[in-house]
């Protein structure tokens, strides 16, 4: 696999703070599948609570159920885990900083914290896309974050590296597709919010 194109992606900044572990190791693999297990656990309860999306219907929603349910019980049989990661940026202290930037810090934290992913995502679909290239499957997963000290524990993470998606990669057991996607006229609006896409 050549991981080199995944970081061909923007990143923020310029930063390219980016990490990738790359799991092929049997052991590891089978911890990781069993973390993954646990937190899907909590991933299914979310699920059930929050009931089919309005796009679904009760089959198309029962496919992706039992889908989401067998990777669950099977991520760690992957040949190849990838975790993308990013080294955390902090903002510099607040006193370094103008008085006007001074009196708006808090709102550049919740910021920063929202754009973070920006910065990891765009080499997460370098990949997926390589992946397809070469015939293999994958998808990005997030359940694993819910148990984020357990996989940093076990992978040896340093304490200022966060984790951002578990990738399963290897050979599908069946065909690409076909995807069922929403219309372009749901989705996009021309201009501002609720102007009707041109058809």
């Amino acid at each position: 696999m050549q991981y080199r194109r995944s970081i061909r992606a923007p990143s923020a900044g310029n930063a390219q703070n980016w990490a990738f572990v790359v799991v092929r190791d049997v052991e590891q693999r089978r911890e990781l599948g069993m973390i993954y297990r646990k937190a899907s656990d909590i991933a299914s309860e979310i699920y059930k609570a929050r009931g089919r999306p309005a796009h679904m219907n009760e089959e198309q929603y029962r496919r992706f159920m039992t889908s989401g349910a067998y990777l669950w019980d099977h991520m760690g049989e992957a040949p190849v885990l990838l975790i993308p990661c990013l080294h955390d940026r902090h903002p510099p202290p607040r006193a370094t900083l103008p008085s006007s930037l001074q009196a708006i810090y808090e709102g550049e934290l919740a910021y920063e914290r929202r754009i973070r992913g920006a910065s990891i995502y765009p080499a997460v679909q370098n990949i997926i896309l390589a992946c397809r290239a070469f015939g293999l499957g994958t998808v990005i997963t997030t359940n694993h974050i819910r148990c984020e000290d357990e996989v940093k524990t076990l992978l040896g993470l340093p304490s200022d590296i966060s984790t951002y998606a578990l990738m399963p990669i290897g050979y599908p057991q069946g065909k690409f597709g076909p995807l069922a996607r929403r219309p372009v006229g749901e989705v996009a609006y021309a201009d501002r919010w609720g102007a009707a896409w041109p058809s």
